[in-house]
């Protein structure tokens, strides 16, 4: 397990991310989607019909927005303060709270609960999951479901791995992923106490590209 880089140093990485977003916060429109392919795979109704809910690592707030738009109380929450700027700017019009903060110490601290928490290549892919899951269980009201998808591990290549920003050249801006098996993370799911946990690798449209990793659980 690595130890924890300074929260400042990732904090500079996602801030870059989040200048170069900028048109695609303000420019592109609500869309739901928890694939990497546009128009592919399921939508929202894996969260079942919640009345609040909570993304972590929201990026662009595109997900978030769409949910809005259908009647949700929504909550982002990011590391970067730009890109909260950003998302505020643009979708807190329609009714969306964002929150800029790291994941587990906002989780922690908070006494909000919402009946869905769910991350779309977010949080859950960039935080070791012994420690997230069970403040996200916490955070959710009973028979609250979390859900969250990113991209399938390589096969062979499994637990935290740094991740160096764009090529390899320049200053040194990382983060941390944390890439499972899914029955490795079906057993971290039940762990932190959730029940009847589904994980699956869904495939690409296109043979022999890149899948996506989609798993749901619910808190009793």
């Amino acid at each position: 397990m690595p130890a924890r880089h300074d929260i400042d140093a990732e904090r500079e990485l996602w801030d870059t991310f989040a200048e170069s977003t900028k048109n695609k916060v303000f420019e592109s429109d609500p869309v739901f989607c928890w694939t990497q392919y546009s128009g592919h795979g399921p939508g929202p109704e894996i969260l079942g019909t919640p009345t609040t809910a909570l993304e972590i690592g929201c990026g662009t707030g595109r997900a978030l927005a769409y949910l809005a738009q259908q009647g949700v109380k929504m909550t982002g929450l990011d590391l970067s303060p730009v890109m909260v700027t950003n998302t505020t700017d643009r979708w807190g019009p329609w009714g969306a709270q964002f929150v800029c903060a790291e994941v587990l110490h906002h989780l922690r601290e908070s006494t909000e609960t919402y009946d869905a928490i769910y991350s779309i290549f977010g949080a859950v892919w960039f935080t070791d999951p012994a420690k997230l899951l069970p403040l996200i269980a916490q955070r959710l009201n009973p028979g609250g479901i979390f859900a969250f998808s990113h991209p399938p591990a390589i096969p062979g290549a499994y637990g935290p791995q740094g991740m160096y920003k764009g090529g390899f050249a320049g200053k040194a801006m990382y983060t941390y992923r944390y890439s499972y098996t899914p029955r490795r993370w079906a057993g971290f799911l039940l762990k932190a106490g959730f029940t009847d946990p589904d994980v699956q690798i869904l495939d690409a449209p296109t043979p022999g590209h890149i899948g996506t990793l989609i798993a749901r659980a619910t808190r009793p």
